[in-house]
C-alpha cells in the first residue's frame, strides 16, 4: 500500500475519512465526540455509522411479511438512534456522512475499515437494536481492522461533559477530567515489529497534536510465565541490555520525526497494569495488535486487549504493515530476536 500524505502533513498508510460506530448506548456517544473532535482537528470527514440484523426468528419465519414488517421497524429504530447522534454533533465544524448498515456490527466497521484511515468505537456498549453487543465490537474491531481503530472508555471524563453524559456513579473508580490529561502521546512498546509499527503512528499522532512522545516498556515479575528465561538471571544487566535497545530504537524514530520531543521509560511491573496507568493522564495511549515475545516475553497483544477493557482514556490500536520505515531500525543499534 502506498504511503498519502493526509491534510495535517502527517503521512498515512491507510485511506481517508473516519468511521464511529454508534448505538445510543453512553459508551458510543463519547466515542461519537471523540471521533467529531478528531475529525474537525483532522480536517476529515466523518462517517457516523449504526448497524442492524434482523432476529434469526424473524428472518427464518415461514411468514415472510412478518420477517419484511420486522426487518422495517428494526430500521426505524436504527435510523432514530443514527437522528439522536448527528443531532450531537452538528455544531462542530465536520463533515458528516450518516449512514445506516443492515449487518453485523464488527463486521460493517471491518468492511468500512478498508477505506477508512480511523475506526472509533466505544468499550462496551447496550446492544440493543444492533443486535450486538458493542463491548465485543470494541474486541473483535481491533484486532482484525485493516486501518487503526481508536476504543474510546465511558470513564474518559474528559469527553463526558461534551457528551451530555453522566459520569457512571458507583462503577468502579472515574477517570481523569480535562484539566488532569497530561497532553503528551504514551505508547506500549515490546521490541516487536509490531510495536514499532505502534511507535511511528504513535509519533503521527504526537507531530499532528504538537505534543511529546512518551516510548513506555514495562518489565513484568519473574512468574512461571517466563520459565524460559535463563536462571540466575541478572535483571540488572537485562535492564542494560533493554536501555540499549530502546535508546536504539529512540534514535531511529528521531530520525524520521526530527523535531519531535522523545523520552524513554523502562518500568517495573506488569505491562496491563502500567499501560491502564499510563492511559490515566495521557491524552492519547497507543498499542499494537500483537506482539511476538519482545523484552522478556512480553506479548503487546494479549496485553492489548487487558488495556482496552481497563483503559480510562482513548486507546489507538494499530495493525500491523509494511511501513517502508521499518527497513532502516537495524541501522541504529540492537534489536530483540525473536523467541520463536
Amino acid at each position: 500500500m502506498e504511503k498519502a500524505q493526509s491534510e495535517n502533513g502527517v503521512n498515512s498508510l491507510y485511506g481517508s475519512g473516519i468511521v464511529v460506530g454508534v448505538d445510543g448506548s453512553d459508551q458510543s456517544q463519547c466515542a461519537l465526540v471523540w471521533a467529531a473532535h478528531e475529525a474537525a482537528r483532522r480536517g476529515t470527514r466523518l462517517s457516523v455509522v449504526t448497524a442492524y440484523t434482523v432476529p434469526v426468528f424473524a428472518a427464518s419465519s415461514m411468514d415472510a411479511g412478518y420477517a419484511t414488517i420486522d426487518d422495517a421497524v428494526i430500521r426505524e429504530g436504527a435510523e432514530a438512534v443514527l437522528k439522536q447522534a448527528i443531532e450531537r454533533v452538528q455544531g462542530l465544524p465536520v463533515d458528516i456522512d450518516p449512514r445506516v448498515e443492515a449487518g453485523d456490527a464488527a463486521g460493517v466497521l471491518l468492511e468500512l475499515s478498508e477505506e477508512a484511515e480511523l475506526i472509533v468505537v466505544g468499550s462496551r456498549g447496550r446492544g440493543g437494536f444492533v443486535g450486538r453487543l458493542l463491548g465485543s465490537v470494541s474486541s473483535a474491531v481491533p484486532a482484525h481492522a485493516k486501518c487503526p481503530t481508536v476504543v474510546i472508555p465511558l470513564c474518559a471524563a474528559r469527553r463526558l461533559n461534551e457528551a451530555g453524559v453522566e459520569p457512571p456513579k458507583g462503577k468502579g473508580e472515574p477517570g481523569p477530567t480535562a484539566d488532569q490529561v497530561e497532553q503528551v502521546v504514551v505508547v506500549g512498546v515490546d521490541g516487536s515489529e509490531q510495536a514499532r509499527m505502534a511507535s511511528l503512528a504513535a509519533a503521527e499522532q504526537a507531530v499532528s497534536r504538537r505534543m511529546p512522545l512518551r516510548v513506555v516498556c514495562s518489565l513484568p515479575p519473574f512468574t512461571g510465565s517466563l520459565a524460559w528465561v535463563p536462571a540466575p538471571l541478572d535483571r540488572e544487566a537485562l535492564h542494560a541490555d533493554i536501555r540499549i535497545s530502546l535508546t536504539a530504537g529512540k534514535e531511529w524514530l528521531q530520525s524520521h520525526f526530527p523535531s519531535l520531543d522523545i523520552s524513554v521509560e523502562l518500568l517495573d511491573g506488569p505491562p496491563v497494569e502500567v499501560l491502564i496507568e499510563s492511559s490515566r493522564t495521557s491524552e492519547l495511549l497507543v498499542v499494537g495488535t500483537r506482539g511476538r515475545g519482545g523484552f522478556a516475553g512480553m506479548l503487546l497483544g494479549s496485553t492489548s486487549q487487558g488495556v482496552l477493557h481497563h483503559a480510562k482514556g482513548p486507546v489507538l490500536v494499530v495493525p500491523d504493515g509494511n511501513d517502508p520505515r521499518l527497513i532502516d531500525r537495524e541501522n541504529f543499534g540492537p534489536m530483540v530476536a525473536p523467541t520463536s
